[in-house]
């Protein structure tokens, strides 16, 4: 029912509120009530738990909580005048404040303190309490229960906005306290770090542990999350040049909440391996091929001016090209970084470089994702964002691990089930969201094909497909049909390690469902397969109709912050900026009179063919900014020997990275918080990310260096900030359309594609037609291939790859931060129990893990989630790479390697 504006009095002043708003919401711009137990973040209730906001209604004998009595017209509130509600709540502060222990509640952040500022409340007449607790048991939450006044925001910030389910109450009456799990140290309980807890805590019972974090706010800045694709929205508290702490904002993919990373993950700016100079390799340096000792990185390299790095860099570029012609020198750029340096990074590439040889981490986890978007729809991007997920009626998340991955969306995924949406869980391995699905199917590892067309065939041979969508808006349905006919459950069984009639009420379900959605990660694109899969998954929701409506949609969960971005700008081999082909004359004309240079029509070569073509000595150059394939690329000591081999590598990057140990030149890069620019997200939400700190030393901004680059190449740029460049984008990329910098800055974020001025972007797409030249979508059969490497008697055991919560990518940000290296601080390789029985290993047994490529050497540690037949292992840890061990095998399509399977074999480490 529509709200309706009403009048009532507030200490006799008459004031507009609307129908079914509480007392306290409508009083608040007219005059804040105080209170401790309820948020104006979004998904918080009002308990009334804490009694500090009550007021005094005329004609009521008792005083009423304002966070929970709706407005009435014509009610009478008295609230700052009267004396009985004033003398109560100065009662009620003294109460709280008199068990805090000494110092708890002087921080300027806190609630607490705030309201007793405002009241006058200096000391408590009240004894203190007997017992005084503190928990520090965790390395990023310190509790004091001591300072607890049981408001339980904290338990509504883990149970309901998160979902996480740790904290609760214990005991009950006047002994009922907070607590964790079964009454658990907080470093001992499942609690994930989170810290929304913390974020909602108005007491200090609850601080990050950290003590810095309580310092003063001289200043705050509203930016993005540096991490995963999600986007979330945060402020930076900055105290003397530092930042402090980190709050969530109320973005629109994460609506105030934040995960481990995004709260507790700042201070890696900030780490004494961070680069302050250039440097250029010594002339008596050792061999490329030397492991690098990070310890001294001065007896490798020598500082320099910026002024003989650049000059040293940009014409060692220059030679190669001179020397050896346009195919020599290759670039990969970042997705770590802003729209604007992944668009300059391109275009310098193409135009200086004279070339196409251009990728970044995308190649990595998406690339058969968006190829066969592309080729099936005629879009790389999702069709929907992942806050559609509350509007469907059922959901399936298949190969990724969004707990893990994308923690944000994963509360959201949780939620969405909590509240009637059904999940459906596939993958090889299990994981959190598996306890909220009510279907799991945890299939053999590359057997996706299998199970995807055995629910094709179901789908189709019952007649359950959305003959309408089917009639009017998809091609090759016919072809399909006669392609699936042998794919049947029981056929396909065997395979995929799932019974037939398990398979039938999937299927049955995803088809019958008025809304469903698929969400899909690494897990699905990282096989020489992998376009396969995602053909797969286009099928299954074209066939039922499932695109183009809210509570529908395809959407690959990308990978880092700005995956969508960088491949939107260009920042991949085959592609122009908005996924225009390079070898498109017609493209191609239209950017030569842009960027006012000839462009090269021959697609260039990917992150791992770049590696062979270093090999073969065909390429002899590479500038890399922001990426790290010294420890991101499949089969390690393939590519470390390569870039051992090139008679020129730049780097560009905060530290020396495993990458930038085998560097001729190192230019010290700009963090995340440390610059301006936009970033766009896995939901298309273009998103402006500010600096909050100045650069430490002689660091300069990404963008600048890419154009002294540029400069040092001969090319004429002279661009003044990231603005500029941004409104260059808007020229050569309609989905910038009506999405101009200026407005980006003022309404913090803006999705793509936005059809008018200042109307809001579309969410949902593809609702009549799709950007396909017939307007109609694509269906394309796969067959069912097994992986490239199969497991045998030498080598028994299937290696996935993938990430842990606490640590992003290669783990140079992260294990560099404080916080999140403490609760992962070393290489693990994580096993079936079972497995662990059948070799005679236990937990925390130092191993080794070997496959045709390499070995590693780690720590062992039990899961159940993981198959018996099956390792995982994170690729974060360059202590215990995992990506010595992975297979290089190349999906034809998508380019992208098989990271998801490789064999390989352990045992115990030599003692």
């Amino acid at each position: 029912m529509n709200s309706v504006t009403i009048e009532f009095f507030l200490d006799g002043q008459p004031v507009q509120a609307q129908t079914g708003q509480s007392i306290l919401q409508a009083a608040q711009q007219y005059q804040p009530i105080p209170h401790l137990c309820c948020s104006e973040q979004n998904g918080f209730t009002a308990d009334g738990n804490c009694r500090a906001c009550v007021v005094e209604i005329e004609g009521e004998r008792v005083l009423a909580p304002s966070c929970r009595r709706q407005v009435e017209a014509g009610m009478r509130v008295n609230s700052a005048s009267s004396e009985r509600v004033q003398r109560n709540r100065k009662l009620l502060l003294e109460l709280f404040i008199s068990d805090l222990p000494d110092g708890s509640c002087n921080q300027e952040h806190l609630q607490l303190n705030y309201w007793t500022e405002q009241l006058g409340v200096q000391q408590s007449r009240f004894p203190a309490g007997d017992v005084q607790f503190e928990d520090r048991s965790h390395s990023a939450i310190r509790v004091n229960h001591s300072a607890c006044i049981n408001c339980q925001l904290c338990r509504q910030a883990c149970q309901d906005l998160q979902v996480n389910r740790v904290i609760g109450l214990s005991g009950r009456g006047i002994e009922a306290s907070i607590g964790f799990d079964l009454d658990d140290a907080l470093g001992l309980s499942s609690c994930v770090a989170c810290g929304e807890c913390v974020q909602a805590c108005p007491t200090g019972a609850l601080l990050p542990a950290n003590p810095t974090s309580l310092q003063p706010v001289d200043s705050t800045t509203d930016s993005v999350c540096p991490y995963c694709g999600v986007g979330c929205q945060l402020q930076y508290q900055v105290s003397d040049e530092s930042i402090i702490a980190v709050k969530g904002r109320d973005g629109p993919s994460n609506q105030g909440r934040l995960c481990v990373k995004g709260r507790f993950g700042f201070d890696y700016i900030k780490h004494p391996d961070r680069l302050h100079k250039p440097l250029i390799r010594r002339d008596d340096a050792p061999a490329k091929s030397v492991p690098f000792d990070a310890a001294n990185p001065l007896h490798t390299f020598r500082e320099a001016s910026w002024e003989e790095a650049l000059e040293r860099a940009s014409q060692g570029l220059l030679r190669i090209r001179q020397s050896h012609g346009d195919n020599a020198l290759a670039g990969l750029g970042s997705a770590k970084g802003s729209n604007e340096e992944a668009y300059l990074f391109q275009k310098l590439v193409r135009t200086g470089f004279g070339n196409n040889h251009v990728d970044h981490c995308t190649r990595l986890c998406h690339a058969s994702s968006v190829a066969a978007l592309l080729e099936g729809i005629g879009s790389g991007a999702v069709t929907a964002s992942f806050m559609q997920v509350v509007n469907a009626d059922v959901a399936i998340v298949i190969g990724c691990n969004p707990e893990s991955n994308h923690p944000v969306a994963a509360n959201l995924f949780k939620q969405a089930a909590r509240n009637g949406t059904q999940l459906v869980v596939i993958d090889s391995r299990g994981h959190g969201l598996r306890d909220h699905a009510s279907h799991l199917l945890q299939l053999t590892p590359g057997s996706d094909v299998a199970l995807l067309n055995a629910m094709l065939n179901v789908i189709i041979s019952e007649a359950l497909y959305d003959t309408e969508f089917v009639d009017e808006r998809i091609d090759g349905f016919d072809e399909l049909s006669r392609h699936i006919t042998d794919y049947t459950p029981e056929a396909m069984s065997p395979h995929c390690g799932i019974e037939p009639e398990r398979i039938r009420a999937v299927a049955r379900l995803f088809a019958r469902a008025p809304k469903a959605m698929i969400f899909w990660g690494m897990g699905i694109s990282q096989h020489t397969h992998g376009t396969d899969n995602v053909r797969c998954l286009i099928a299954l929701a074209l066939i039922c109709g499932h695109v183009g409506k809210p509570g529908t949609g395809l959407h690959p969960l990308r990978g880092q912050n700005n995956v969508q971005g960088a491949s939107d700008a260009g920042l991949i081999p085959m592609m122009l900026p908005d996924y225009q082909r390079v070898d498109d004359a017609k493209a191609r004309v239209r950017f030569e009179s842009l960027w006012q240079a000839p462009l090269a029509s021959e697609p260039g070569k990917t992150v791992v063919e770049m590696i062979d073509s270093i090999h073969n000595g065909q390429l002899k150059g590479m500038y890399i900014m922001g990426e790290n394939p010294a420890m991101s690329d499949p089969d390690l000591n393939h590519s470390r020997q390569a870039l051992a081999k090139l008679d020129h590598l730049v780097v560009q990057d905060l530290f020396i990275t495993e990458t930038a140990a085998y560097a001729d030149v190192i230019l010290p890069a700009s963090a995340w918080p440390e610059k301006s620019g936009t970033v766009t997200n896995t939901n298309r939400q273009i998103q402006p990310g500010r600096a909050a700190v100045p650069m430490p030393g002689q660091c300069r901004q990404d963008w600048e260096i890419i154009q002294s680059i540029a400069q040092g190449l001969g090319l004429g740029w002279d661009y003044p900030g990231p603005e500029a460049v941004y409104q260059e984008m808007q020229q050569a990329m309609p989905s910038l359309n009506h999405i101009d910098w200026d407005r980006l800055q003022r309404e913090n974020s803006v999705t793509y594609p936005c059809p008018t001025p200042n109307g809001e972007g579309n969410d949902v797409l593809f609702d009549q037609r799709f950007p396909t030249p017939n307007g109609r979508a694509q269906l394309v059969p796969a067959t069912l291939l097994s992986p490239d490497e199969t497991c045998d008697t030498e080598y028994p055991l299937i290696l996935s790859t993938g990430r842990l919560l606490e640590h992003w990518h290669t783990g140079a940000m992260t294990r560099r931060s404080q916080v999140l290296d403490a609760l992962e601080p070393g290489a693990i390789i994580t096993a079936n129990p079972l497995t662990l029985r059948s070799l005679k290993l236990s937990a925390g047994d130092r191993v080794v893990v070997e496959s045709r490529r390499g070995r590693i050497e780690a720590l062992l540690r039990a899961d159940e989630a993981v198959s018996p037949d099956s390792l995982f292992i994170p690729f974060c840890f360059a202590e215990g790479a995992a990506n010595l061990l992975t297979n290089p095998k190349l999906d034809p399509f998508g380019k992208i390697p098989e990271f998801k399977y490789c064999a390989v074999r352990m045992k115990a480490a030599s003692t």
